[in-house]
Formats: C-alpha cells, sequence, structure tokens
C-alpha cells in the first residue's frame, strides 16, 4: 500500500500466499482447508491441565530473559537424551515462536547487504525475514528428480565474498523431504569450507518417517557454527501458544537476547510452563499424535497418485505436507489452486508461494482426520482437468 504514512519498503505488497488464504476459506460455506499447518488437533489435556495448575500457582508473571530456567534445563536434558548432544545452558534461548526464533536469529547475525542462501521450497516468509534484517535472500532450489536433496555443486555456485549463512528445514516444509545424512555431511564440508553459518529450521523432527531425525548441529565440527530454530507448535500441537527455542553458541545468544528485549522481552510464562510438561511427557504424548499424521499423508499421498495428471513422491518422508505435482495438467501453480478452490471447495497453497522452484506443485497440509481428506479428495479427482 502505498502512502505517506506508510514506510517505502512496504509500499509494494508483500503479503504472503498463507496470509490471503484466510480470506479464501471464507469463499465457500463448504471449504475444506488443507492450505495451513495448523492441525485440528488441540493441544494433550496433560499439558493443558498442568500449566493450567501452574498459572493458578503463581506463573503469570515475566520469566528470566533466556527463558523459565527449568524449561532451559528441560531442553539441554532433551538434547542429551534424544541426541547424545551436551548443550549448555547459555546456548538456549526460549522465544515467542519458532517464526520468532528465526528473525531473531538473522537479526542477530546479518549486517547489510550480507547473503543468505535458503534450501528451496522453503517456508514462505524466510525471505522476507532475512531482508527485515537487512540481509538478501538467495533461493537454492532443489527438484523431484532429485529427491528434494541440495545438490552441493548448486549450493557452492551460489556463494559470494558477502554469504553469512545458509538456512536449511529438514523435514522441509512444504516438500516433506528430509536430508540424507551424506548431503548433510557434504553441506558440512561446504559451510566449513566457505566459513559460513547454518540456520538448521527443525520444527517437524517429530514427523521423520523413514529415519530417525539427526540434527545438523551433531555432526563432527557443526555445532560451533549452527543455531537451530525449534518450536513446540508442530511437534506438540501447540501452535496458539507461541513458543519454541533457539540454540547457538552463547555469544549469538546473548545478542539474541539483546534484541528479543526490545521486541518482546519474554515468552510467554505460562507457554513456557506447558513447554516443560510437553518435554517431560513425550513419551505419553507424541506416539499417538505422530501415527495419526503419518496414517493421514499416507493416505493422502496414495489418493493423490490415483489421479490421472497428479502425484506426489511415495512413501512420504516426513512433515505433514504433500507438495503434490499439478505439471501434467498444463495449469500454473495459482491456476491449479484457484480451479482447485473454484470446483472442489478444497483450499490448497500454490508451489510457487515456497520459491520460483515450487512452480508446477501445490502444497497440501494433512492438518484434518482421514474422513475429510477422503472427501477432499474425492472432491478433487471429479475435477475434469485431473482426468
Amino acid at each position: 500500500m502505498k502512502h505517506k504514512f506508510i514506510a517505502k519498503r512496504y509500499w509494494k505488497d508483500k503479503s504472503t500466499a498463507m496470509g490471503q488464504s484466510d480470506i479464501a476459506a471464507k469463499s465457500f460455506d463448504d471449504v475444506i482447508n488443507l492450505s495451513l499447518g495448523d492441525p485440528d488437533l488441540i493441544t494433550h489435556d496433560l499439558i493443558i491441565d498442568k500449566s493450567y495448575a501452574d498459572a493458578r500457582a503463581g506463573h503469570t508473571k515475566y520469566t528470566d530473559f533466556r527463558g523459565d530456567p527449568e524449561l532451559r534445563q528441560e531442553i539441554v536434558k532433551y538434547y542429551k537424551d534424544e541426541y547424545g548432544m551436551d548443550i549448555k545452558d547459555e546456548e538456549v534461548f526460549v522465544c515467542a515462536s519458532g517464526c520468532l526464533g528465526m528473525y531473531l536469529a538473522l537479526e542477530a547475525i546479518l549486517d547489510a547487504g550480507d547473503e543468505v542462501i535458503l534450501q528451496a521450497p522453503y517456508f514462505t516468509p524466510y525471505p522476507q525475514q532475512v531482508e527485515l534484517a537487512g540481509g538478501i535472500p538467495l533461493e537454492l532450489p532443489t527438484y523431484e528428480e532429485e529427491d528434494f536433496q541440495v545438490n552441493v555443486k548448486r549450493l557452492e555456485s551460489l556463494i559470494t565474498e558477502r554469504t553469512k549463512a545458509l538456512i536449511i528445514n529438514s523435514p522441509n516444509n512444504p516438500t516433506g523431504s528430509c536430508l540424507t545424512p551424506e548431503v548433510m555431511k557434504e553441506i558440512a564440508q561446504i559451510a566449513e569450507k566457505y566459513d559460513l553459518l547454518v540456520i538448521s529450521d527443525d520444527i517437524y523432527t517429530s514427523f521423520s518417517f523413514q529415519n530417525p531425525f539427526v540434527p545438523f548441529a551433531s555432526l563432527q565440527g557443526m555445532k560451533e557454527r549452527t543455531i537451530i530454530i525449534n518450536s513446540f507448535s508442530k511437534n506438540f500441537t501447540m501452535t496458539g501458544w507461541r513458543v519454541g527455542n533457539i540454540i547457538a553458541p552463547d555469544y549469538i545468544i546473548r545478542v539474541i537476547q539483546q534484541i528479543n528485549e526490545n521486541v518482546v522481552f519474554t515468552a510467554p510464562s505460562i507457554s513456557q510452563r506447558a513447554a516443560i510438561y510437553a518435554l517431560r511427557h513425550r513419551h505419553e504424548i507424541q506416539p499417538p499424535m505422530i501415527e495419526e499424521y503419518r496414517n493421514r499423508v499416507f493416505y493422502a499421498a496414495e489418493r493423490i497418485n490415483r489421479i490421472p495428471k497428479l502425484s506426489v513422491i511415495y512413501p512420504p518422508k516426513g512433515s505433514f505436507y504433500l507438495f503434490m505435482n499439478i505439471k501434467k495438467t498444463g495449469l500454473s501453480s495459482l491456476e491449479a489452486a484457484d480451479l482447485i478452490l473454484r470446483e472442489a471447495h478444497v483450499l490448497v497453497l500454490p508451489g510457487d508461494a515456497f520459491g520460483k522452484c515450487g512452480e508446477g506443485y501445490v502444497r497440501i497440509a494433512c492438518t484434518v482426520n482421514v474422513e475429510t481428506l477422503k472427501e477432499a479428495f474425492d472432491r478433487i479427482e471429479k475435477i475434469e482437468q485431473f482426468k
């Protein structure tokens, strides 16, 4: 919007496909919304009940600036128990969501003009988050025929003297791909060769269906040059609680703390208490949730691959998204998403919202139950252009 009272950098519309999807969802009374990664399941009763009791007991004030010490201890313990990693308390920062965590990390490390390479297709906010922090985003395309793995030669070709960091995301939103151990080791060698930071967006760690999740920071020599972004939103169906954490070298954490004190001061105290119980009781809470989403993703993938002009990689590897290939239809991503909404009353996101290499795809979020997914695909398969 061009207006004298609006900063000129926002005169050009920078709204995202995710933000616009809320408007599109109201187009019809019977829309099945497969656009956003906001699960239909609610937070586990155990988490709600225990955090509510803590709120009643007085946990309603500001916390320590780096986060509730009890939560930081649980995060340290989690990494030791799950991955054998030794994380120091000084390397942990609790933030009000993974999205804010990414922005804080970028704000802490970037000078004006620094370049950040983005594994693409990418989570839609990445480019603007880089720009807000004064950086320049560069898209590193990955392709379905390469299993959406990072091509290290392609990565190396993008590196210049201004390159500061690389953002990776595995399991990936939107493709569902998971970086192989071999590719991660090659990325680590590149990071070391060019003295780069790696920001690892570890939001979907629980949804790695074929192989156990391996933190990039656990690779030899990578802990000191990796910033981990975590969130409780997806791993514990806690999207509305807005709580996440950052793990990074202590000198970066100190800068992140200074920035955050001028943004939100501290993450919500009650949400932090909820996060404590999520971690402590994860072995009770997570298995049924993970199995539910696994069933949904596999069901949806099977339905997609029965439709002649649509396809998706099978079996799904991770996350609860599917990146549906629509190239045989001859439609653009935007045209296909619009057609699906108009004729099937199913809301999906166009693939180009996740980077240029996302053209030819639409993203489906399996955040509704199998019965609702069945109805969605019953409608989609009737579209003539897909037959």
